[in-house]
């Protein structure tokens, strides 16, 4: 601010100084025309002129004076001021002053100058000066400035544990160094996104109270040559000031990727970077009371010299949440909503197997949105199912036209889905099945598992491959061969990976055992993959393509079994879909036990709610268009 203060004053005076040099006391003299002047000289009023170029300068007898200017060049002025005995002084050009000279030659330049320092301060995210390049450009938040603490992170019970320990050294660190032991100088969080590292760490700086440097990998790159290393040093130099603290380097595979993965050698400006880092972790200078938390969902391509002990000593893995992980996810989130009494949180959480912490926020968010939507007081169950079936499969595309044929197609299809999937054996319970267009798919059969899968047997595989084909065998044995739709395709596409993941990589086929067939997994960085052999036979090829048609065969035929001896199920769970479009497993148990009448659904007052919501707005759209 003091510069920028010092800056404009210098420019006032300089200003000041031309305005006082450029102006003179002739601009309190006023101006005639040339006919007057003339006119007056012709009646001797004129005593004395004072001749600069076109311009005079009159001086009356009466002491008055003017300025006028010569229209054309004049020869016979000179002879006519002579016969009336004027005085005639002829005056030089006037000459710039020395500081006026210097400022109209330097100013070209000094302009380049401040163009060129414009451009390198928005270059550099504005404002620091091109002079500060090397500045460091992590944030840092002062022990107060911090609020969240472990209270604000679940789901990673083993990850909090295991990270506990930093918290002690950084609150008691004599504690631990008079036994001789050191605390882990970086500690590298890994898993996939969404999952809670960002907030994990910040958890660990709000419980030890001490200052948080927050950075990502990709600011300290740029374009010139050492701005990256310049930076690394003195964000190190600001911590060792401030020690004991953490130092949070968000997406360090932006920095922190292998060197020489290429084809050619390389030394570019990212590996200087990294290298830097490498020194300052674990150089000659000790940085005692300074531990540095990294994250990344890509740890496969970072430097190994980055995972040695005395660098990134401890890798915490932070991944997807299990089915209780889920459920306190859920509740650190829902306590900033008003929750109806039918609310369980443990269902909500079955329900969403593979989502991570940031979808079940956004989850519990999206149910809001449908409860305001409403203008209900509380959230229920039924907000949270619809906000479910939006991030699972998309918005529900109700103003998509289908005949009554498509959608008897569709029914036909998901009936199929559902009643194989109750049929086989160890397959997940069948929660909804509904034939409203989300996203790409005009219809869905809804699964529930009872937990968390860790693994998966044969026999279940198998079970998930005929529920896959149970929709297009629907189609087949309603309508014919020649009559089957397209919608089945997603369904072969996951049905045939499995099956090949079975004989390739699982041991499941036994004509080919225990062994696996693929190829080697595909290398990150091309430079690795260049000049990999093929690692099996032609012969090996085509036993395992006979192996996969083999199962695909052997669970097509089952499903289509079981269909034809279900054929009244298969036409009755059609008619309860046409009808309420949506049903849950109550309606399917009612179903498959071949009951004359089934109730409705519990989400049909939700339904007709929305429609009722749909009709209004529409209504209200229609009397606004023709108002």
């Amino acid at each position: 601010m003091a510069k920028n203060l010092i800056l404009w004053l210098v420019i006032a005076i300089v200003l000041m100084s031309l305005f006082q040099n450029f102006g003179t006391s002739e601009l309190n003299r006023r101006k005639v025309d040339y006919s007057t002047f003339i006119s007056e000289l012709n009646q001797d009023q004129v005593k004395e002129v004072h001749i600069n170029g076109r311009e005079i300068t009159v001086i009356k007898k009466d002491s008055h004076q003017y300025i006028t200017i010569i229209p054309v060049n004049d020869p016979k002025l000179l002879d006519i001021l002579l016969t009336k005995n004027v005085k005639i002084v002829g005056e030089p050009p006037e000459e710039p002053s020395l500081l006026t000279s210097i400022f109209i030659s330097w100013f070209p330049m000094l302009l380049l100058i401040g163009v060129w320092v414009f451009f390198m301060r928005q270059i550099q995210g504005g404002g620091k000066g091109a002079i500060s390049f090397g500045k460091s450009k992590a944030r840092m938040l002062a022990e107060d400035q911090v609020k969240t603490t472990f209270d604000d992170v679940a789901g990673c019970d083993e990850a909090k544990e295991e990270v506990s320990e930093l918290i002690d050294y950084l609150r008691e660190p004599s504690r631990f160094q008079k036994l001789g032991g050191k605390i882990p100088k970086g500690i590298l969080m890994v898993g996939p996104p969404g999952t809670g590292k960002t907030l994990l760490a910040k958890a660990i700086a709000g419980e030890a109270k001490v200052p948080f440097f927050t950075i990502s990998g990709s600011d300290f790159v740029e374009m010139f040559v050492g701005v990256g290393a310049s930076r690394v040093r003195d964000m190190f130099d600001q911590a060792k000031k401030t020690s004991p603290c953490i130092i949070f380097i968000d997406e360090i595979d932006a920095v922190g990727r292998q060197r020489g993965t290429g084809l050619g050698g390389g030394h570019d400006e990212r590996e200087q970077t990294l290298n830097q880092m490498l020194v300052e972790m674990d150089g000659f200078e000790g940085n005692e009371g300074i531990i540095i938390i990294a994250a990344t969902n890509r740890p496969d391509v970072l430097d190994p010299a980055l995972l040695r002990p005395g660098r990134f000593d401890r890798q915490v893995v932070v991944g997807l949440p299990d089915v209780r992980g889920r459920e306190q996810i859920l509740k650190v989130h829902m306590r900033r909503v008003p929750l109806a009494s039918d609310i369980d949180a443990s269902i909500i959480a079955r329900g969403t197997p593979g989502f991570s912490g940031a979808d079940l926020a956004n989850l519990v968010n999206e149910a809001a949105l449908f409860a305001a939507r409403y203008s209900k007081n509380v959230v229920s169950i039924a907000e949270f199912e619809k906000a479910k079936d939006k991030i699972m499969m998309g918005t529900e595309r109700r103003s998509m036209v289908m005949t009554e044929a498509q959608k008897e197609s569709t029914a036909y299809h998901e009936a199929g889905h559902a009643i194989i999937g109750r049929l086989v054996p160890d397959h997940d319970p069948v929660h909804k099945v509904t034939i409203i267009p989300r996203g790409r798919a005009l219809g869905v059969t809804f699964f529930l598992p009872e937990g968390d899968i860790i693994s998966a047997s044969r026999q279940k595989l198998e079970s998930q491959i005929s529920t896959l084909y149970g929709g297009r065998l629907a189609e087949e044995i309603i309508y014919g061969s020649a009559k089957v739709s397209t919608g089945a395709s997603n369904d072969i596409k996951v049905a045939t990976t499995i099956a090949r993941n079975m004989v390739t990589q699982w041991g499941f086929s036994d004509k080919l055992g225990p062994l696996l067939y693929i190829e080697e997994e595909n290398e990150v960085f091309l430079g690795r993959s260049v000049g990999k052999g093929k690692h099996m036979s032609d012969e090996t090829a085509r036993i395992i393509d006979q192996e996969i048609r083999l199962i695909i065969e052997r669970n097509y035929l089952r499903a289509h079994t079981l269909l034809v001896k279900n054929i009244d199920i298969l036409h009755a769970m059609k008619d309860a879909l046409m009808k309420y479009e949506t049903i849950d497993a109550i309606q399917i148990d009612d179903l498959m036990s071949r009951k004359s009448s089934i109730r409705p659904p519990a989400g049909w007052d939700i339904k007709k709610l929305d429609n009722d919501y749909r009709n209004n707005i529409n209504c209200q759209a229609m009397h606004t268009i023709s108002s």
